[in-house]
């Protein structure tokens, strides 16, 4: 049997969704023996933040920090995945997009929600661009729900015991 997959594109982002979206990329890469290539875009400094003296880090700290992001994520994968890295300036989507339109990659896998503005709307502003723009399939992750706090039960000897009122 062939594999669907062979060459496998990787949003990173450090999110829970985009470290969901690595372990199942990385959990697919092994079945299909397919080669990773994780990307992380470095997003454009806002203009506010060029105005703000002190506002916005240093150029280098904040490229020190998605390299970080990189290393981490290559870090956590199975030493038997083929993996290569890429670190670009400018915005996710149009980053993906352009490396999907390249013929190089057979999926993009990316998580649902990112550290976006967006992260409560119910599709990512980055994941909502690539799933329309892509020429290539797109693999939407989440990562796995917390579980709800569970509320001790009321005991008799409570100070309050509520009952429903009747008319």
């Amino acid at each position: 049997m062939s594999s669907v997959y062979r060459n496998i594109l990787v949003a990173v982002d450090g999110s829970p969704d985009g470290e969901a979206a690595l372990a199942h990329a990385s959990a697919l890469a092994r079945d299909q023996r397919a080669r990773l290539t994780l990307l992380t875009a470095i997003p454009p400094m806002p203009a506010t933040a060029l105005l703000a003296t002190g506002a916005a880090p240093p150029r280098n700290e904040v490229v020190k920090h998605y390299t970080e992001l990189l290393r981490r994520a290559t870090d956590s994968l199975p030493e038997d995945v083929s993996v290569t890295t890429l670190l670009v300036e400018g915005p996710a989507a149009k980053a993906l997009i352009e490396r999907a339109r390249s013929g190089a990659f057979d999926l993009i896998v990316m998580g649902s929600h990112g550290h976006g503005r967006l992260h409560q709307s119910l599709l990512g502003c980055v994941s909502q661009k690539v799933l329309h723009a892509s020429p290539i399939p797109v693999l939407l992750t989440r990562a796995p729900a917390e579980e709800p706090a569970v509320l001790p039960t009321p005991t008799r000897e409570s100070a309050l015991d509520i009952y429903p009122l009747t008319g």
